[in-house]
């Protein structure tokens, strides 16, 4: 999905998913809101196609969540309140792990989903502001292209990356390694996953990219 900014800040976005030639399965799912100018790729995983539905139910949720301005009951606000970040991106994480909750949920009621989870990154427009909030949980990745060149928004939270992040093993070794696919992050876990959150401005002639692995 890449997203352009025009003269009023507004956002035109478009979209496409594939299955490639590696998988039976797509269970990719993206979500183009151009009316509340919300914008989510969503990577499930799983098997028997869990995955997909992980993906499906995860995105809807979030979708809702951050149009009704909370994501749950109003005692749960505080739960996940960060004073480092503006009121509009705790909005938007709090909507995520109301993704998470709906994902847990829905294992639970359904043996055949067990193990599901799924992977997001979130690009929302604050409205009348000049700034987006990116939002990720897993290895789905934002990018941005400004004046030539493309800067990755997003840090992949995953084995490997963590891996490279404390000095055990190289970037080049990373791109080959048997779990380069292992998120460490998932809506879907045990417990809430962590949501890095990245508040940048935007520039005349600014493209950004949300995507999955």
């Amino acid at each position: 999905m890449t997203l352009k900014q025009n003269d009023r800040f507004e956002i035109e976005a478009r979209g496409a998913t594939d299955v490639g030639m590696k998988r039976r399965l797509n269970e990719d799912v993206f979500v183009l809101d151009n009316e509340h100018e919300i914008f989510l790729v969503a990577d499930g995983m799983g098997g028997h196609a869990a995955g997909e539905v992980a993906s499906r139910i995860a995105t809807d949720e979030i979708v809702r969540a951050y149009r009704a301005g909370s994501s749950e009951a109003d005692e749960t606000w505080p739960e996940h309140w960060d004073s480092s970040l503006s009121a509009f991106a705790n909005q938007i994480v709090d909507a995520i792990i109301s993704g998470h909750h709906r994902v847990t949920a829905e294992m639970s009621n359904n043996a055949d989903l067990k193990g599901m989870g799924t992977t997001v990154v979130v690009a929302v427009h604050p409205p009348g502001e000049g700034n987006l909030v990116f939002c990720h949980v897993g290895d789905s990745r934002a990018y941005r292209l400004r004046d030539g060149a493309l800067s990755l928004l997003t840090s992949d939270h995953s084995w490997v990356h963590e891996q490279v992040t404390a000095g055990f093993l190289s970037e080049e070794a990373a791109r080959t390694h048997p779990l380069k696919n292992v998120v460490t992050q998932a809506l879907g876990g045990s417990s809430d996953p962590r949501v890095d959150v990245l508040e940048t401005g935007i520039e005349d002639g600014d493209l950004y990219l949300l995507c999955s692995d």
